[in-house]
């Protein structure tokens, strides 16, 4: 069952290494993104999986690093070859920047890789590669964590079936990464698109609101020509999320740099 969940962006910027200069032009939103995997952390779980876009759907063990050099710096986490994609190095690179947190269980080999950083959970439920490369976050050291990526043209079924299969007969707790649209404004990577405001609006609502079926209502042909890259996380969250008792709570909602990011957190229990 999922306990837990918090959704943050993954834009390169977010790491003070590679916005130089206009770092403090994020700390609002880095702190949000601390503020909601604290709130994660904070529940009891028995895996935590990070989940993001990817060229293909597959899964990672907990060893698995990455690299921002392709994004004109070499920030690494992990310490094996880089293998990550953008989403979920950024994923790895916040929770390696957490205050140390206490884990909540041992890491089980069965459910999130043996110590060679094998997983058990891919495109269907099958074992996938992992890599080398201890976490070397505070907050990651010691907890049960494995990376999930998720294809970025995948259909609304295979996401859904993914997040039930993440969550299937433990306490989960996903850190989910996506950006909205990149059509926000002229100046945005995609352009300025007509549509991409209330499309990037009605995503903030669904994530103040726990509205699974919202999520799962997004069409990929439209997300993909607004530039929504959470798209396929997102619809993994909903699959996940299906019956769950969960609290929402928006953190942090901006579009700086005309695309859309959002900070929110879903936690075990309904609001009054």
């Amino acid at each position: 069952m999922l306990v837990a969940a918090a959704v943050c962006p993954h834009p390169p910027l977010i790491v003070p290494e590679l916005a130089g200069a206009a770092a403090p032009e994020l700390d609002g939103l880095r702190a949000a993104c601390a503020a909601a995997i604290r709130a994660v952390l904070a529940v009891d779980h028995d895996l935590l999986v990070v989940v993001g876009g990817d060229e293909r759907t597959r899964a990672y063990g907990r060893q698995a690093a990455g690299t921002l050099g392709p994004w004109g710096v070499d920030v690494r986490v992990g310490e094996g070859e880089p293998v990550l994609p953008l989403s979920l190095t950024i994923g790895r690179w916040l929770l390696a920047n957490q205050p140390a947190v206490e884990p909540t269980n041992e890491p089980n080999a069965e459910v999130a890789g043996d110590p060679t950083g094998e997983p058990t959970i891919g495109a269907t439920g099958e074992p996938t590669g992992g890599a080398a490369g201890e976490p070397t976050g505070t907050a990651a050291a010691g907890q049960n964590v494995m990376f999930q990526g998720v294809a970025s043209d995948a259909s609304v079924a295979e996401c859904l079936a993914l997040g039930a299969k993440l969550v299937e007969g433990r306490r989960t707790a996903l850190l989910v990464m996506g950006d909205g649209s990149a059509c926000l404004t002229e100046k945005s990577p995609g352009y300025l698109h007509p549509a991409a405001g209330p499309y990037n609006e009605e995503i903030v609502r669904a994530l103040a609101e726990a509205d699974t079926g919202a999520l799962t209502a997004m069409d990929p042909t439209e997300a993909a020509a607004l530039w929504v890259a959470g798209r396929a996380a997102l619809q993994v969250l909903a699959g996940a999320a299906e019956g769950a008792a969960l609290r929402p709570e928006l953190l942090d909602e901006s579009s700086p740099y005309g695309v859309g990011y959002f900070v929110a957190t879903w936690l075990e229990g309904r609001a009054p």
